[in-house]
């Protein structure tokens, strides 16, 4: 119950932060950063790299959680539009409430789009809309899937490419991505998934709105930009500089083990649902998150957890100090100047 102890605890602490503020705040933000640093590099945490025989599927504790993600995302909303609470504990609220819904809520997000009962893809959109980012359910499953690890996906970053011009070209580059992959695929015909997205998003910005007016709004989009953030610092660590090769006859190779980064970090990996095992992922996509293993030869290892690697990846000098080496090792061929919309043949 590894998963359920780690990931419970913390929506625990982090509801208590915003329902009271001050010291349950304080450990609320301790919880998801030091403490979470603190367990990882305690070797006896470590999960391990095969499936045991943890509950088969997780399904309910992810349902659970993608339930849970909207009082936590309200609540912040309301509590920092009020005037019940301090400056500090508005300030730990909003990173506590922002640090859940990036790293937990989005890892859950990720796990409920790709499972196969409809109901659960549709709670997963809707987690993603809230904040209002509905279109990845789109372009993670219908281009990132497609073409990771190369030119023709937004979201892979390039070598030598820093997080923040990745971002603004991510996030843009995925939304086009994915409308087109949805238009293609209905070729026309019946309601775009956009047009949920924005319904939800725009549900999303109603409720901020009555919880708190012009505050609830700012909050709102606030913690969602933080999110959001987090979203796209985890696909840039998670395939930066990593370059599938073209074969002769000009289609690209499969998705490998070896073109994703991935951690071994227990805690962190049972916080975020097992989403640093991201090549297994890559691999077997319909592979419930306990499933996931690891391969410390075949894959390519981050020298360090994925939330600290993101914290690095905020400054690109150290990062490309750090990261640049080991990308070439696992790509030697990768080009930072590839253009962005290079044609990409689907393998």
């Amino acid at each position: 119950m590894r998963f359920a102890i780690v990931t419970i605890g913390v929506t625990a602490l982090v509801a208590a932060g915003i329902a009271w503020g001050g010291a349950w705040a304080a450990l609320a933000v301790a919880s998801i950063t030091v403490f979470a640093w603190a367990l990882d590099r305690i070797a006896a945490l470590s999960a391990p790299d095969r499936a045991g025989q943890e509950f088969p599927s997780g399904a309910a504790l992810s349902v659970a959680l993608g339930l849970a993600h909207f009082p936590i995302l309200f609540g912040a909303v309301a509590a920092l539009a009020s005037e019940g609470h301090g400056t500090l504990d508005k300030a730990l609220i909003f990173v506590a409430a922002s640090l859940f819904i990036g790293q937990v809520g989005n890892a859950n997000a990720h796990e409920l789009i790709h499972r196969k009962r409809r109901a659960m893809r549709l709670l997963g959109a809707a987690v993603y809309a809230s904040i209002l980012f509905g279109h990845h359910a789109s372009a993670h499953l219908r281009v990132h899937h497609v073409h990771a690890a190369s030119a023709g996906d937004p979201n892979s970053a390039r070598l030598q490419e820093g997080f923040y011009s990745y971002a603004v070209r991510a996030w843009a580059g995925s939304f086009r991505a994915g409308w087109r992959a949805e238009r293609r695929l209905r070729g026309g015909r019946g309601r775009h998934p956009y047009w949920g997205y924005g319904a939800g998003s725009v549900a999303s910005l109603t409720v901020a709105a009555a919880l708190g007016g012009g505050a609830g709004i700012a909050a709102l989009l606030a913690i969602a930009v933080y999110a959001q953030a987090q979203l796209l610092l985890s696909d840039y660590v998670q395939h930066y500089g990593l370059r599938r090769r073209r074969r002769e006859d000009g289609r690209l190779e499969p998705v490998g083990p070896q073109h994703s980064w991935n951690a071994p970090h227990g805690f962190t990996s049972a916080m975020m649902l097992n989403a640093p095992r991201h090549s297994d992922h890559h691999a077997r996509p319909a592979r419930a998150y306990p499933g996931l293993e690891l391969d410390r030869e075949a894959m390519p290892m981050l020298p360090h957890s994925l939330p600290v690697m993101a914290v690095i990846a905020l400054l690109p000098p150290l990062w490309f100090r750090v990261m640049d080496k080991r990308a070439l090792a696992w790509s030697p061929d990768a080009d930072p100047a590839v253009p962005d919309g290079a044609p990409v043949a689907a393998a």
